[in-house]
């Protein structure tokens, strides 16, 4: 059960923001192998003034910080497809695809409470985590 964090620097109507955070739970989906109903995602948007992001890009009202918060153990393969898928779906959306940055942070289940305040290591997922 991965957690997203989605950054952006501007205001997105609600479907356009639903769209948004749909194609990096659909990355996750694919890459990962995570159960559809495994959504934990916020997307989060800052005025420009209040997020920096590199001078060079053509449309920097769409640069798009995507930080996952997930358990370790997937293989750079699975990564790297995720990270592929991330800004492929995204790019339909008007984001270009080098203006997302992605940022993976891995820990143990054993750092993760669930259901109920369990150990993540302990619950059944439903879905494999070496993949």
């Amino acid at each position: 059960m991965p957690s997203v964090r989605i950054e952006v620097r501007k205001d997105y109507n609600k479907e356009d923001g639903i769209k948004i955070m749909n194609a990096v739970h659909f990355a996750l989906q694919t890459a990962f192998k995570i159960l559809p109903s495994d959504k934990v995602l916020r997307l989060v948007s800052y005025s420009p003034e209040r997020f920096e992001c590199p001078n060079n890009l053509s449309k920097p009202e769409c640069y798009t910080y995507v930080c996952i918060d997930a358990y370790s153990g997937r293989s750079v393969e699975a990564k790297r497809d995720l990270y592929k898928s991330i800004v492929d779906n995204l790019e339909p959306l008007g984001i270009p695809k080098d203006h997302v940055l992605i940022l993976l942070r891995e820990s143990s289940q054993d750092n993760w409470g669930i259901e109920g305040g369990q150990v993540a290591s302990e619950v059944k997922l439903g879905y494999k985590i070496d993949v």
